[in-house]
């Protein structure tokens, strides 16, 4: 699609510039939305990233940053209001985390992995509500997993840093309605990124997710970008702290 509904929003996507992420940043320039972009490491993916989608017509700028570093946070507020001068939209996708069996899990893996996931889109959030409450309200959309609630192989620590990330959703939503800022999550299946490479049993997943699917497939990146949009939407004004489950039913299988 390529209307022009979200021309003049601004949006923060992190982790904005490949799989899930960049999946979601098309779909928001598609619409018009201009784009603060956040990655960490890959330059290279970043700025292919920033010329396919400004190819679309809209503003986007890079920022590099840990977000699990305040004063990294900072600097990345400060220079989105000074390229952009406000915050509509906020995606917190960046994500991270250790994937090993629980008794081989260390302190500094499991702080690495709550800083990231669900620390950093805490004071992500609470820094987007100010900017969005100066324009009369936004929208807020966090990225979490179905093993925020399910017990997956290796994804201890990731998977309690997504039940975090989800109870937080809903305190966002509640204090930060009167401000006119709509918070919610997607929670995915198995989808096929550069991330999924980093599971031990990665293949297998994919594999067991195509198998059992109800929907015939797995999970794409795309799947998550549409109801990320939805959400970001007009359309989901009455929907508040809730977590939307895009996994083609696997999950209401035994």
């Amino acid at each position: 699609m390529s209307n022009r509904e979200w021309q003049g929003k601004v949006a923060l996507v992190t982790g904005g510039t490949r799989g899930i992420g960049k999946a979601i940043a098309r779909a928001l320039a598609e619409r018009g939305c201009d784009l603060a972009l956040n990655y960490l490491r890959n330059r290279a993916a970043a700025e292919e990233t920033k010329a396919e989608l400004e190819a679309l017509g809209v503003r986007v700028h890079l920022i590099r940053a840990n977000v699990a570093d305040r004063d990294k946070l900072a600097a990345l507020f400060a220079e989105i209001d000074a390229v952009f001068g406000g915050l509509d939209f906020l995606v917190n996708n960046a994500a991270s985390g250790v994937l090993r069996p629980l008794l081989e899990l260390e302190e500094r893996h499991w702080d690495w992995t709550m800083d990231i996931n669900s620390k950093a889109a805490f004071f992500i959030a609470q820094e987007a509500a100010r900017r969005m409450a100066a324009r009369g309200g936004g929208r807020i959309v966090n990225v979490s997993s179905l093993g925020s609630g399910r017990v997956l192989p290796y994804y201890t620590a990731v998977g309690v840093s997504k039940a975090a990330l989800e109870a937080i959703t809903r305190y966002l939503a509640v204090e930060l309605a009167p401000l006119g800022i709509v918070v919610n999550a997607v929670a995915g299946g198995a989808v096929d990124t550069d991330a999924l490479k980093h599971f031990p049993n990665g293949a297998e997943l994919l594999a067991e997710a195509a198998r059992r699917s109800p929907a015939g497939r797995t999970v794409t990146p795309e799947d998550l970008a549409k109801v990320v949009c939805f959400l970001l939407s007009d359309d989901a004004w009455m929907i508040r702290g809730q977590t939307l489950v895009v996994d083609g039913g696997q999950s209401l299988l035994l």
